[in-house]
């Protein structure tokens, strides 16, 4: 893994085709389920469905080039259930002052993809909210139809709505956790 200067991506290109929302409330503090987000080579520790995430080049502030491979499962544990693997490549940044983690696609079928994790505090603990914006892959005509019908809502919203209950209900167990260790 080779170090390089610290990666910006910027503010989120919205207005794109195809845009998937998806957000939790994660009863934990703030500082908890970022730490966990933006700790993404250990995301398989937490997220059954995460093959494996590492990184290519770290910029030495959390971000850099980072590789990922999620399966998308289908049907159920009492049916068939057939895992689709999918493979993409990032470039991360972190912005530890305003709590939020910023991915561009940069290789695999969702390159140019732009993505935003953003963490609010609230009374009960954290807001957390992903936003993935896209083109659609370069190809005449069935790109931008491709994305808005299928990546977007079958593939990348799968994949999303997991990795958020994952990393939820994990840095709840870590907050349960806690305060039960200055309580008991």
């Amino acid at each position: 893994m080779t170090a390089r200067t610290a990666i910006q991506l910027g503010p989120m290109p919205l207005g794109r085709p195809m845009e998937t929302i998806d957000e939790i409330d994660v009863r934990a503090p703030i500082e908890v389920i970022y730490r966990l987000a933006r700790d993404v080579e250990r995301w398989p520790d937490h997220l059954p469905h995460y093959r494996y995430v590492k990184f290519r080049e770290s910029d030495g502030a959390h971000g850099g080039i980072v590789e990922m491979s999620a399966n998308r499962p289908f049907g159920s544990a009492r049916s068939l259930r057939v895992d689709w693997p999918t493979w993409w490549l990032s470039e991360m940044s972190v912005n530890d002052a305003k709590p939020s983690i910023r991915f561009r696609h940069i290789g695999g079928i969702t390159k140019g993809m732009d993505v935003e994790w953003t963490f609010v505090a609230t009374g009960n603990g954290t807001h957390v909210r992903i936003v993935h914006v896209w083109e659609g892959p370069r190809v005449p005509i069935l790109g931008i139809p491709a994305a808005t019908l299928v990546i977007g809502p079958v593939f990348v919203h799968g994949i999303a709505s997991r990795t958020l209950a994952g990393l939820a209900a994990a840095a709840e167990r870590e907050s349960n956790e806690l305060l039960a260790g200055n309580h008991g």
